[in-house]
């Protein structure tokens, strides 16, 4: 199902005009309302009138999430605060939290970019929506919600947590639609098998899952619990939450809803801008947000994009499933690891749970260390010891060849890795750098 085929289905040099008259009015707006970016383009020596096609959009400045929190809390507040109808936060590592606010439009804007999202997964009025995204100053579960209730679906509005109430509400309601983090979507699938459920006997058959990477190999393994189709999604509360893109029906690359959000693809070093098919730094502009607009935010997220046709009729550019982070990659002796770069490594390896752990370590040679602890399947930890011998075996080596170093593996039993509600942790870094 299209949501919105005007936009979604758009000629694309239709779209290119609609994104530079977005475009033209955003520079406008932020050089004369936002003291932050007049000051910013006043430094590069461009003005608003500079802009003279979309791909002036280079002339303008990069934002990173230190000037977000460098200017909370309304420091790039691009209307009257009256005009204010809605603040979300993010969960601020340094203890300065990055700050969303949204006007009416936005709130608007916000459901119908959820909209298309979830209608892409196959969502419809008639189904309900078990909503287990942290409700409160997160954007998830809000933006599910409001995405939800503009498609006319029943919603549930759980929050993450209290999974066995999960499970009962799950049984009681018919819950048709699943949102919440994978790892959290599995979390519920270990629960329902220790408390007897088969969820492949349950309504639920599709699943809106996003805020963490996730690897084929988790699909695969969501979708066996559930009997269910899963589908990627991706958001970031700088931008707007989620509903910046969304995978459809032939799960092969996540839409764009670019004439809200422009993206660029950076190099991250020079914030040269690559072309189509080129790995490197997400970078998304807000075309149309009203309370807090963001001019080229560095995501920090590494993929590529590309406009090849999609079956599911849409003309929006795709971006890839992230391979990792910028600013998550890990140098151990020289190496840029990136996590994700494990998990699709464990993909192909039969016996092991998508539930990992990388602990990187000095050793007393000062070298880095890392061991990676991997769960492996219940009935596989119960086999002989040379049979699990011989899978840690295969482990290193395929990580010897897919990374270019050597990586400790340690095989633990089922449900040995502490699970998340949330986001789940995969890296402790022990090294003093």
């Amino acid at each position: 199902m299209i949501f919105n085929p005007e936009y979604e289905c758009m000629d694309p040099q239709d779209r290119v005009r609609v994104q530079f008259a977005r475009l033209k009015n955003l520079t406008e707006k932020l050089y004369a309302d936002v003291p932050f970016y007049r000051s910013r383009m006043d430094k590069l020596g461009v003005r608003p009138r500079d802009i003279r096609s979309l791909k002036d959009i280079t002339k303008l400045p990069f934002t990173s999430k230190d000037d977000l929190r460098e200017t909370f809390p309304y420091g790039l507040l691009a209307c009257s605060k009256s005009l204010i109808e809605e603040i979300h936060l993010s969960s601020g590592t340094t203890g300065i939290p990055v700050v969303d606010a949204y006007t009416h439009r936005d709130i608007e804007t916000w459901g119908e970019a959820m909209a298309r999202t979830m209608a892409a997964a196959g969502c419809t009025r008639d189904d309900t929506v078990q909503n287990c995204y942290g409700y409160g100053l997160f954007t998830g579960g809000p933006g599910v919600h409001y995405g939800a209730r503009m498609l006319g679906a029943n919603v549930l509005p759980m929050s993450s947590g209290n999974t066995a109430r999960q499970l009962q509400v799950m049984q009681a309601f018919g819950s048709t639609v699943l949102t919440c983090t994978p790892s959290y979507a599995l979390f519920i699938a270990e629960e329902a098998e220790e408390a007897g459920i088969d969820l492949k006997k349950l309504p639920i058959n599709k699943g809106c899952f996003g805020a963490e990477p996730w690897s084929e190999n988790m699909r695969r393994e969501i979708e066996a619990h559930y009997e269910m189709n899963a589908y990627d999604i991706y958001g970031l509360t700088e931008i707007v939450g989620p509903g910046v893109s969304f995978e459809c029906e032939a799960q092969d690359g996540l839409h764009i809803n670019e004439d809200l959000f422009y993206p660029e693809i950076i190099n991250p070093e020079t914030g040269e801008v690559l072309p189509d098919g080129e790995k490197g730094e997400l970078v998304f502009t807000t075309l149309t947000k009203q309370g807090t607009p963001i001019l080229r935010y560095r995501t920090r997220d590494v993929t590529f994009l590309r406009r090849d046709p999609c079956p599911c009729g849409r003309t929006t550019v795709r971006m890839n499933r992230l391979f990792g982070r910028t600013d998550d990659m890990l140098i151990i002796r020289g190496v840029n690891v990136f996590p994700s770069q494990i998990e699709h490594a464990l993909i192909e390896i039969e016996g092991t749970d998508p539930h990992y752990l990388i602990i990187v370590d000095r050793g007393p040679t000062h070298l880095d260390e890392v061991e990676l602890q991997v769960e492996v399947k219940k009935e596989f930890f119960s086999d002989e010891t040379k049979n699990l011998e011989g899978l840690r075996n295969k482990i290193e080596g395929v990580m010897k060849s897919k990374l270019g170093i050597g990586v400790k593996v340690k095989l633990v039993e089922p449900k040995t890795i502490e699970r998340s509600m949330g986001k789940s942790k995969r890296v402790i870094d022990r090294r003093n750098i």
